[in-house]
């Protein structure tokens, strides 16, 4: 009988994606990113997996293993899981029940493999068969077999406090119920803490200043000078230093085109709402992540920032160097670095009950909205780069303004490339606002961090909410080109509505 115990998590039929085909498709996909080039350092990048806390190491079945954590596969979806679970956190694979007909199929599930992986069989003829192939063959049955829980982190604490020597195994079921990041979430349940700090007062001296506050003060100073961005546009719009790229001002503009002033205006507000997007998030993502020793905090933050720092490098393509642009970039890079350098703080959260099933599933379909939304948002992004890069306008742009690129050249060979810029640009911005609302939720999503909530909330609005208007108010309303800000709208609308309970429970 082997020395060691294990318990399998096992959950109701009716998964969150319906059937055993949805487990078996959501385990391929997987171990099919998993196979490409850096496809395992992506995936555990998107679900924020980080090394396991020292507290989870042991030895089961003789086997030293970095996490009890594992999973428990039937043989015909084991070379995937084996593929796929370890960068999600699994610390072992247990293969269950073997048979004389599995033999292959588990020598090609363990070859090549990342972590420990055990089988489970009673044939003398398959234990002689595997031995030399996988890392333990253990007997069916015994009294090492618990009675089933739950996906909640509180069964898999549980389980774990109940037999400190054995390993707690989920089934596929369970993860797809789970939603992501199961194993990290019981990693981090189990990680020692600090006492939540408190904010104090730690002088004016910037050598003693933690992490969070820098990013604050980047998540601070990118609001500001999103907020002094639209005051400009709504004000004079060209400042000296673009009067002097044009050779033109407000009126010279008019001139050239009769809407152009009106474009520029819609442009250069929904880039200033991206910037207080971005500002709103840094925000939320040092004081509420980085300050309490989320790891996935501070990445997420670090992942956006590498995105929307080097787009200043966009004034390359068009010669069009914006001194105000540049300024912001010189003073808040410096502060980003040592916010994302300077040695974190440690773990100092404290994770609330899973709640009501009900609530936690309305939760999962939330947080599956918003990373759609969130992945929709960068595509947007990306597009709109590509275009300020390339053709710079969109037919309904070039709609809107009456006119031709050739017929704004020829009125000013200087205007393409000015309004590039700026489009180029907000793509830059919209990516990086994209990124970290797309890992923020894929990482964050914990029951009772309303913190995380009122983040995505009012950088929904400030992010939403000024270029409607804009498009309004200047009549550019054409459906296709807003058709994806409304379809933003409503998903995140939703989103923020089914995972309110969850994410704003109290502790």
């Amino acid at each position: 009988m082997p020395d060691w115990t294990y318990h399998p998590l096992r959950g109701p039929a009716g998964a969150l994606l319906g059937t055993r085909r949805s487990q078996r498709a959501a385990l391929r996909a997987l171990a099919t990113l998993t196979s490409l080039p850096g496809g395992r350092r992506t995936i555990e990048a998107v679900f924020g997996h980080t090394a396991p806390p020292s507290a989870l190491a042991g030895t089961v079945a003789g086997i030293a293993v970095g996490s009890r954590l594992g999973a428990v596969v039937p043989p015909d979806v084991a070379r995937d899981a084996v593929r796929a679970l370890p960068t999600q956190g699994a610390g072992l694979v247990v293969v269950e029940p073997v048979g004389p007909g599995d033999v292959d199929a588990v020598r090609r599930a363990a070859a090549g493999r990342r972590c420990p992986v055990l089988v489970r069989t009673d044939d003398p003829e398959v234990t002689a068969a595997l031995t030399p192939h996988v890392d333990a063959v253990l007997a069916v049955g015994g009294a090492e077999t618990a009675e089933p829980a739950t996906a909640a982190v509180a069964d898999a604490l549980a389980a774990l406090s109940a037999d400190p020597g054995g390993a707690v195994l989920a089934t596929p079921e369970i993860l797809v119920e789970a939603g992501p990041g199961w194993f990290q979430r019981v990693a981090e349940a189990v990680t020692p803490t600090d006492p939540a700090p408190r904010v104090r007062e730690v002088g004016l001296d910037p050598r003693r200043w933690p992490a969070w506050w820098w990013g604050m003060c980047v998540g601070i100073g990118m609001i500001v000078a999103g907020l002094g961005a639209a005051a400009i546009t709504l004000g004079p719009l060209l400042l000296w230093y673009d009067q002097g790229f044009l050779g033109l001002d407000r009126a010279g503009l008019h001139g050239a085109n009769h809407q152009l002033v009106h474009f520029l205006q819609h442009d250069r507000i929904t880039m200033a709402a991206t910037m207080v997007t971005i500002g709103v998030l840094y925000t939320g993502l040092a004081a509420g992540g980085i300050r309490r020793g989320w790891p996935w905090a501070r990445n997420a933050y670090l992942v956006s920032g590498f995105i929307a720092f080097p787009t200043l490098f966009y004034f390359l393509a068009f010669g069009f160097v914006e001194p105000l642009h540049t300024a912001v970039t010189v003073t808040l890079f410096p502060m980003f670095v040592v916010a994302v350098r300077r040695r974190p703080v440690l773990p100092r959260w404290t994770l609330a009950a899973d709640g009501p099933e009900t609530e936690r599933r309305r939760a999962l379909l939330g947080q599956l909205l918003l990373i759609v939304t969130g992945v929709g948002l960068f595509a947007g992004g990306a597009a709109v780069s590509t275009v300020g890069l390339t053709h710079v306008f969109v037919p309904s742009d070039l709609a809107f303004l009456q006119t031709t690129s050739g017929e704004l050249s020829a009125a000013n060979p200087r205007l393409l490339p000015f309004i590039a810029h700026d489009r180029a640009g907000f793509g830059g911005a919209l990516m990086a606002a994209a990124a970290a609302i797309t890992l923020l939720t894929a990482w964050g999503w914990r029951r009772g961090e309303a913190w995380l909530w009122w983040s995505l909330a009012v950088a929904a609005v400030v992010g939403f909410v000024p270029p409607v208007a804009v498009h309004a108010h200047i009549g550019y309303t054409d459906l296709l080109h807003l058709a994806p800000v409304y379809v933003g709208i409503v998903l995140t609308a939703l989103a923020l509505v089914l995972a309110r309970p969850y994410l704003c429970a109290r502790r």
